[in-house]
């Protein structure tokens, strides 16, 4: 069977009417049945009732109506309609459109009136649509235009509430007297909003939103109750609340301070086998209490013995002794030190320390070591306590693919340093001015090397790690700058101990002259050359990365003379150079053949030999927004199952760990074999992405949280950073057999 279509774009259109004039030469069939006219086939109604137009739609048997071809406008300067408000439609598989809705035998539109003139009594309303027959046929747009009797005369909320009582009893009542909203401030982190909902009425469960205005906080997920299944021929199968509905709902606080929060609600409900009213959206004004130290949430649910580790290391920074929580964080840092995020940082320092040739001496050494590790603590700790302070993700703000370019340039410019294509030095005439301050030595090195920490500390280590997220969380929530970028600058400090060690110690180990300087130089400039190749990762399709891999690994081989001749006199470390070389070259090659073959991972290049089964991936569901988030709790909560919520994103290095190492394995993927798993890909950064990240308070991937099988998150057991499969695996089914037990 064929469907045709209609497109505005003129190659589309036309792709369309050539299908049409096939399914008419190839169908003569469906030609022969009767073909009805579009008003024949698509008739509907209009009626008005108070703040609403409803359209209904009668849709001839084996006839549709498509969804998103629907539009609705007023005509009437004097009368302004809001958004439509469309059931949900049958999923439909359209050869030119792709993955549809569509409306059979009957479709029942409500049309929201924003604003109306007291002295409007009609107006003029127009309709779009577009629909086909099953024989194959499709209709053009359509455009009827109608008039409509305003009946209802148009009065404000006020009246209607002031002429309330000499309704009858059968008149459905205004919205505000049908739900009516009231917050109570449980505390400085924690508001209650009850809904009294008259007899009769019901609000849907979906539909209830929790926003605020203004910079003094925002509210977190509101912590819904399951409602009361109801089949709505809206909305189809939903949950609804009658009688009364009570939230909790969560603040993130962006300072201590009292003051008014603008609280925004938003909701919608029915009256039972009558109307159904338009969304409302209330604006209270919410006194909020100063904030203390004392008063931040532990997120410690009941029933769960559980803390996460960021939400234990926050209110250690807020009321443990500043010196004990300084050295903590020191300790955390050092810890941080040897992982992937924070190792490159090694041949950045080690190359500009070999670099100065001759003149490194160990003092030298160390003081270039201190500047470096100096210019990243101090940038890292400025630039996290300003991302938390405003709200933003610190990690997408400098992943941007122009910055990411602009550094693996630099990359590749030091590296030619190292092979001697030229040498990086200021110019002579300011070189001599300043020889005496610097004994000869050259000035611009302690300039350069902090130029190079501050890069290192904005671009490398970028990862996101719970003492960094415990940071970020009291300077965003709590308010206290000094604790939280006291506890950033220690665990940066600790981050770069390693790296004093090793600056140091270069100093000490490397020659100071001749061809094994030289030899020394070269291999920091492959370095460097690597680094620019990792940081382009993040950017560079899988294919492209690993072909520039693969050069660099041949070129190593190359540098350590896998294809020079030598003879039996020579030295053990010639042969062992030699040897060295034969096998980076053969290594190089095997990550071109695995580049050619599509492969992407460069550690094993070889994998398409056999035709090997590829590790297993999670059956992840992508989401983008809030609302698609919301529909996928939604859904869960009606089957009882819990939910895993994976932030990723390309240039995170951590969420690829995870991918690799811990979601590949076998333990995990039985773990969550009951969990229904979504991933939200935030490579992007767009408003989406942000408001995504900012519902849930998150500083940036890799972030994993979890909701239990009534949708309500359980804080308590976010995992922040990579974490191993075995202790992920223990973690989930920890988290899902009290999520089980709590739902029954």
């Amino acid at each position: 069977m064929m469907h045709c279509g209609y497109e505005t774009r003129p190659l589309r259109g036309l792709l369309m009417m050539v299908g049409l004039a096939a399914g008419c030469l190839t169908n003569p069939v469906s030609m022969a049945e009767d073909i009805l006219k579009p008003e024949e086939a698509y008739q509907y109604d209009v009626s008005h009732a108070e703040d609403e137009i409803t359209v209904r739609w009668r849709i001839e048997p084996k006839h549709y109506l498509y969804k998103k071809r629907m539009a609705y406008a007023s005509l009437t300067e004097t009368v302004e309609l809001g958004e439509a408000i469309l059931p949900s439609g049958i999923p439909h598989f359209d050869e030119f459109f792709g993955q549809m809705e569509i409306y059979r035998d009957e479709a029942i539109v409500r049309i929201p009136i924003t604003q109306r003139a007291t002295d409007a009594r009609t107006m003029n309303l127009e309709l779009r649509s577009q629909g086909c027959a099953d024989i194959g046929l499709c209709y053009p747009p359509q455009v009827w235009t109608t008039k409509v009797d305003l009946k209802t005369p148009a009065v404000g909320k006020l009246e209607r509430l002031l002429n309330s009582g000499s309704r009858a009893a059968t008149d459905p009542l205004p919205a505000e007297l049908a739900f009516q909203p009231a917050v109570t401030v449980i505390g400085p982190f924690d508001l209650q909003i009850n809904w009294t909902i008259a007899e009769g009425y019901y609000l849907y469960r979906d539909s209830v939103k929790v926003s605020a205005s203004g910079e003094l906080a925002q509210p977190g997920v509101p912590g819904m109750p399951p409602g009361t299944p109801k089949w709505d021929e809206h909305f189809g199968d939903t949950q609804v609340f009658y009688e009364d509905l009570s939230v909790d709902v969560p603040l993130s606080r962006a300072g201590p301070a009292a003051g008014v929060l603008p609280l925004i609600l938003e909701y919608q409900g029915c009256k039972e086998g009558s109307i159904c009213y338009p969304a409302q959206t209330l604006t209270l004004d919410i006194e909020l209490p100063a904030a203390t130290a004392a008063d931040v949430p532990r997120n410690v649910d009941s029933g769960d013995e559980l803390v996460s580790e960021q939400d234990r290391l926050s209110a250690m920074i807020l009321n443990g002794n500043l010196l004990v929580v300084m050295l903590t964080f020191t300790g955390l840092g050092l810890l941080l030190a040897f992982t992937p995020c924070v190792l490159p940082m090694v041949p950045i320092l080690s190359g500009i320390i070999a670099g100065q040739g001759k003149n490194v001496t160990t003092s030298r050494a160390f003081a270039l070591s201190l500047t470096y590790v100096l210019g990243m603590a101090v940038t890292y700790t400025l630039a996290g306590a300003a991302f938390a302070a405003m709200g933003g993700q610190i990690q997408a703000a400098l992943q941007k693919p122009w910055i990411i370019v602009g550094v693996a340039a630099l990359f590749v410019g030091l590296s030619l340093s190292m092979f001697g294509v030229y040498e990086l030095q200021i110019p002579a005439s300011l070189q001599t001015r300043m020889s005496a301050i610097s004994n000869r030595q050259r000035s611009g090195t302690f300039f350069g090397t902090a130029i190079m920490g501050i890069l290192s500390a904005l671009i490398v280590t970028t990862c996101v790690a719970p003492p960094l997220v415990a940071s970020m969380t009291v300077i965003a929530k709590a308010g206290d700058v000094m604790r939280g970028a006291l506890s950033l600058f220690a665990m940066s400090i600790g981050m770069g101990i390693p790296l004093l060690v090793i600056g140091t110690s270069a100093g000490r180990w490397l020659p100071k002259a001749g061809p094994w300087m030289n030899a020394i130089k070269g291999a920091f400039g492959f370095m460097l050359l690597g680094l620019a190749i990792w940081m382009l990762e993040r950017i560079l399709p899988g294919a492209v990365t690993m072909a520039l891999w693969a050069v660099l690994v041949f070129m190593a081989g190359i540098f350590l003379g896998a294809f020079q001749s030598i003879d039996a006199a020579a030295t053990p470390f010639r042969k062992l150079s030699k040897g060295a070389g034969l096998l980076a070259a053969l290594y190089g090659a095997a990550i071109l053949l695995g580049a050619l073959s599509g492969a992407e991972n460069p550690l094993q290049p070889m994998r398409f030999v056999g035709n090997e089964q590829t590790r297993a991936d999670l059956p992840f569901k992508r989401i983008k927004t809030v609302a698609d988030l919301e529909r996928e709790l939604a859904a869960a909560s009606i089957a009882s199952r819990p939910v895993m919520l994976d932030f990723y994103a390309d240039w995170c290095v951590s969420c690829k760990e995870m991918e690799h190492y811990t979601f590949s394995d076998e333990r995990v993927q039985r773990s969550l074999a009951d969990v229904v798993v979504l991933q939200a890909d935030v490579t992007a950064n767009d408003p989406e992405d942000q408001a995504l990240l900012q519902r849930f308070n998150i500083f940036g991937p890799p972030t994993i949280v979890f909701f239990d099988a009534n949708g309500q998150e359980r804080k308590n057991f976010r995992v922040v950073g990579f974490m191993p499969a075995a202790e992920f695996s223990a973690h989930v089914l920890k988290g899902t057999t009290l999520f089980t037990q709590a739902a029954r």
